[in-house]
């Protein structure tokens, strides 16, 4: 199996992104969705974005935002990547494609396979996203999808290691899990998660 993939998100301030990129995280995820603690505006974006090397996957995280607005914050931050988080349809993913963006769709649902929206990734997050509440990705019920998909929801470096042998996911996303406080992170947590992630 490849490396594990590690996205980090919600970051607010320069140190975040550094510590971030310094700890190994394949992406960096920038809150443009309202009403988050972690909410940040294009300007910030961009140059928060600035600081992540080609090879960090960086990402603006919306929530039933229109489709313009979508495009327009995620070209005048400069993010490589744009993360759905709500009931936007196949429409939508098509619609951003043109851009050439790494497209990531975060539902609740049971899904059967990434892509089956057009996404490139796939995140299944607890049905409370940003809560840190986890869910029960342990139960018998659960089915893992099909292709590339991202776990998230009440991940923290205590369980990540233990959720990734349980589930067999291609990757993790972790907010609230690496803060201090709500919408604050914690630099020693976002290296232990990474670390704790990848085994």
């Amino acid at each position: 199996m490849s490396e594990l993939f590690v996205k980090i998100c919600g970051l607010k301030t320069g140190p975040d992104v550094d510590v971030a990129v310094a700890a190994g995280a394949d992406a960096v995820g920038f809150v443009f969705a309202p009403g988050s603690p972690r909410t940040i505006g294009a300007d910030a974006a961009r140059e928060l974005a600035a600081r992540a090397p080609e090879s960090v996957l960086t990402v603006g995280v919306f929530r039933g935002q229109p489709v313009e607005e979508v495009r327009r914050l995620a070209e005048e931050s400069g993010v490589r990547g744009v993360q759905l988080h709500g009931d936007e349809g196949p429409e939508y993913y098509e619609a951003l494609r043109a851009g050439g963006r790494t497209l990531l769709r975060a539902t609740a649902e049971h899904v059967e396979r990434c892509g089956e929206y057009g996404e490139d990734l796939l995140l299944l997050d607890a049905p409370d996203p940003g809560s840190g509440k986890p869910w029960n990705w342990g139960s018998a019920q659960f089915t893992a999808p099909e292709g590339r998909w991202l776990l998230a929801g009440g991940l923290t470096p205590g369980n990540v290691r233990e959720a990734v042998e349980t589930t067999g996911a291609w990757g993790v996303d972790v907010s609230s899990g690496v803060e201090r406080e709500r919408g604050v992170k914690d630099p020693a947590l976002i290296r232990a998660f990474v670390e704790a992630a990848r085994g």
